[in-house]
């Protein structure tokens, strides 16, 4: 099972609250849920995800019912996190067959007292995971910043290289292209190690070696990063071009890791590649990590130009008077402070005027515009229509809206279309679709299981709704 985009809650972090009451019963104490669901059917795992604190009184467990081992059973199968069991007004105690069945499955199982509603439960959990993502966020952001600042410092490959090291707390080295060595040999910490920079406490043979294979794989081009894992220890390769690889080797693998890292590949590509040289290199860092784009350039206005064509592009730079340029294959991303003129042997996209501030959706702007301008078979075209429109082209909107939305019915549609207008109101939805609210549920949760999608994820519900706009049906009459 695909874990979900939310961080997951620790149940020692429900156990702790005493406020709640919870009381562990059979089961591990370290598991984590990543949402709440509540179910008294005697099978609720068609509508699950996966990852679940499932709460329940036991109605399905009467007489008439399973037995508690297939009960727990069909749970543990369909990937339940946890079951939180409320005593009283059907059982006055846990049954005791329950216990030991989810001590025999490995299925945590914690006791929900009297006075505490599910609902109290299901607070607690969505206000500790918005907590988590919200300690995430932070925790990359402020990388991303000082990721930043190494950059434009005298020795940005060590200062990056060390400042990574810190914010994953373990080992980063930026390995040299084959021929040479794949993996320093120098333990002594931060600085130059042979051929290749490596910052943090040095690993051990075992994890070199691992490293060695991962980097392997990496440098030569078929897949841009590699993990694995070696006796606790978290390994990890990422591309950095010209056969040049960050290796990282940390003691453990932290929400946002990933981000950060990939942030450092980025920077690292730029910084061994060819660049603008001086203070523009800085400039052009901070841009594509959305540090402080104000202070590092001009106000502007600037333009953001994508070209295509068969010329130098540091004579198209030249031509449009910037050192600003990112050669991508045939391909070239260019800022200036001139308004772009047409090119001889190119075909350029040109953005809208913007602010430093601005220069991210600018950019998205000139990519769309030479895709007009070769469709044309123009030398320039320019960005002309506002607002998220630009951004985004009616055609390609509605292949990613088929391509997202393709495994749902029209029925399974309409009735996320209409979940999403209604802010995820049951009722309302049920009255407007002129259908049972515990249809509305049933279809709500197998456009989830379908779709592999955490709905209580604010970003997956705008893209969601971004997609259900540009898919046939009706349209959506309220935003959500």
């Amino acid at each position: 099972m695909e874990a979900p985009l939310t961080p997951p809650v620790p149940l020692t972090a429900l156990t702790a609250d005493r406020e709640l009451g919870l009381r562990l019963l059979a089961g591990p104490a370290d598991a984590d849920v990543y949402g709440v669901h509540a179910s008294e059917m005697a099978d609720p795992s068609p509508y699950l995800l996966g990852g679940e604190l499932l709460l329940t009184a036991g109605a399905g467990l009467a007489a008439a019912g399973p037995a508690p081992a297939q009960y727990v059973a069909r749970l543990v199968r369909a990937g339940v996190g946890a079951v939180g069991f409320g005593v009283t007004p059907v059982h006055e105690t846990v049954p005791p067959a329950l216990v030991e069945a989810c001590g025999r499955y490995g299925l945590p199982l914690v006791e929900v007292p009297p006075g505490t509603p599910f609902t109290a439960v299901g607070r607690a959990v969505w206000r500790l995971m918005a907590e988590a993502r919200t300690r995430e966020l932070r925790r990359v952001t402020e990388a991303q910043q000082s990721l930043a600042s190494a950059a434009a410092r005298p020795h940005p490959v060590a200062a990056v290289l060390s400042r990574l090291a810190a914010s994953l707390n373990g080992w980063a080295a930026l390995l040299p292209p084959p021929p040479a060595p794949p993996v320093p040999r120098d333990d002594t910490g931060a600085g130059p190690a042979g051929a290749g920079d490596e910052a943090g406490v040095g690993p051990g043979e075992g994890v070199r070696e691992a490293l060695a294979g991962l980097a392997a794989r990496v440098a030569a081009g078929g897949v841009a990063t590699a993990t694995d894992t070696l006796g606790g220890t978290h390994l990890a390769a990422y591309a950095v071009g010209g056969g040049r690889v960050l290796a990282l080797a940390t003691p453990a693998r932290a929400p946002g890791d990933h981000t950060i890292a990939s942030v450092a590949a980025v920077l690292l590509t730029l910084l061994t590649a060819s660049r603008p040289a001086g203070d523009e290199a800085a400039s052009l860092t901070r841009l594509l990590l959305d540090g402080d784009p104000a202070g590092a350039l001009s106000p502007g206005p600037w333009y953001a130009v994508h070209a295509r064509g068969g010329g130098d592009p540091r004579a198209l730079a030249a031509a449009l008077g910037t050192v600003l340029l990112d050669p991508r294959g045939d391909g070239v991303r260019l800022l200036t402070d001139r308004e772009p003129a047409p090119q001889p042997g190119w075909r350029l996209g040109v953005s809208a005027p913007a602010a430093p501030a601005g220069l991210g959706t600018a950019g998205a702007q000139a990519r769309r515009a030479l895709e007009r301008a070769e469709a044309a078979r123009t030398p320039l075209a320019r960005h002309a229509e506002p607002g998220l429109a630009g951004l985004v082209g009616e055609a390609e909107a509605r292949a990613h809206a088929e391509a997202l939305l393709g495994s749902l019915s029209p029925a399974l549609r309409d009735t996320l279309r209409g979940w999403l207008a209604h802010h995820g109101s049951w009722d309302r939805t049920a009255a407007a679709l002129g259908v049972h609210r515990n249809t509305v549920r049933q279809r709500i949760a197998r456009a989830a299981g379908l779709l592999g999608a955490d709905l209580d994820d604010p970003d997956t519900r705008m893209e969601l709704w971004f997609a259900l706009r540009h898919a046939p049906g009706p349209e959506p009459t309220d935003r959500p």
